[in-house]
């Protein structure tokens, strides 16, 4: 029997997905938001919908951070590394980014390349690299949930994109 529990502050990426199939969404609004981003007035890159809010750019940053670090944990996970892999401090990332010296144009295509190799990884698992557990900022976890963690987190970001700014 799994006793693996799905860490607090990830749940809400997962009813977000709720019975849908993680890569299958993933894929969808992988395309979806790109062409979201790509028809987005160039007033609205560098907005901010309240102060020490992160900017459009900053969001699709820290997007595309975070995706990647995913994507390195389910890696190592699958790969039956059981190294402890650290957490990151999301907000050094985006200071750190330099996303608002960035054109949107760049910040679009590094999406969309972070995004296919997130797909070619996750499609590209047995099921047996899928139940793979590692542990990563302190919780263990199943390689196959970084999928509804990349997904859902996306999710989160985009919905507050599309309701504040």
């Amino acid at each position: 029997m799994d006793t693996l529990q799905i860490p607090a502050f990830y749940q809400g990426y997962f009813k977000q997905i709720g019975s849908r199939n993680p890569l299958e969404l993933m894929k969808e609004n992988g395309a979806n938001n790109e062409v979201y981003f790509r028809c987005l007035p160039s007033e609205k890159w560098d907005y901010a919908y309240a102060p020490g809010k992160w900017t459009v750019k900053e969001l699709l940053g820290h997007i595309i951070d975070s995706e990647r670090v995913f994507q390195y944990r389910a890696l190592r996970f699958s790969r039956n590394d059981k190294t402890h892999l650290p957490g990151f401090d999301q907000d050094v990332f985006v200071a750190a980014g330099n996303a608002l010296k960035r054109t949107p144009e760049s910040l679009i295509n590094e999406y969309v390349s972070v995004r296919n190799a997130s797909i070619t990884l996750f499609e590209n698992l047995s099921e047996e690299e899928l139940a793979r557990t590692g542990t990563a900022n302190n919780y263990e976890v199943k390689t196959e949930w970084i999928a509804y963690m990349i997904t859902g987190h996306e999710m989160h970001h985009m919905q507050i994109l599309k309701e504040r700014y």
